[in-house]
């Protein structure tokens, strides 16, 4: 009687750890490029503050806001002035070149401080997962996030990115400010959804929902 092939225990175990580092390698794989995300999504609210600020050294105007754009800027780009008023005014996700949140980047792009394209019609800004990001003047008119229960935000500016994960927008809040999200200088809400930040028992039951995280300075 011909004896039946199968495998040896060892043979299993060793086809068990195969998977196992294949699975580990596979999630280790997915955090860092997660990881990445994040940190991309946080430089985007930093180079913004670079943007603004180089752009004010230079020319003691706000881009966007720039009244004399047209002649800061370089010779051959139609530039669009702002009414030199001292606020980049317009909601953050405002369409292209509708309003000074708009112009920040035809200004900031044709100074030089940012790449992409400068003329007035070019599509926003948009981060790492092709959703908007913008800034505007902190005024009562940004109504992305507002106070609530919780205290107003502070500053002067406010920048905002979309289409960003639960999870992910934990850990920027967490890197950047006090990893609450209704309360400190960044907050989060769920996109779509404007008015009061949500609570992080909120964004934690939803880590995979686009949220929209704002961060004033």
């Amino acid at each position: 009687m011909k004896k039946q092939a199968g495998f040896t225990l060892i043979e299993l175990a060793i086809v068990l750890v195969i998977i196992g580092l294949l699975l580990g390698g596979v999630l280790r794989g997915q955090e860092l490029i997660a990881n990445a995300r994040v940190k991309n999504f946080a430089r985007d609210f930093q180079n913004v503050q670079v943007f603004l600020y180089g752009y004010q050294d230079r020319f003691r105007a706000l881009p966007g806001d720039d009244v004399a754009a047209a002649t800061h800027l370089p010779a051959g780009i139609a530039a669009t002035p702002g009414d030199g008023d001292g606020q980049i005014e317009g909601v953050w996700n405002a369409p292209a070149g509708t309003t000074e949140s708009g112009f920040f980047w035809q200004h900031v792009r044709a100074a030089g401080f940012a790449p992409g394209g400068v003329a007035a019609a070019e599509a926003n800004a948009t981060n790492a997962n092709g959703a908007p990001l913008g800034i505007q003047s902190l005024t009562p008119a940004f109504t992305t996030i507002v106070g609530g229960p919780a205290p107003p935000l502070n500053g002067t500016f406010v920048a905002c990115s979309a289409g960003i994960a639960g999870r992910e927008a934990l850990q920027i809040d967490t890197q950047m400010d006090d990893g609450n999200p209704e309360a400190g200088n960044l907050r989060i809400r769920l996109t779509g959804s404007d008015g009061v930040p949500a609570t992080q028992a909120a964004v934690t039951a939803a880590p995979g929902a686009a949220h929209t995280v704002c961060m004033a300075f």
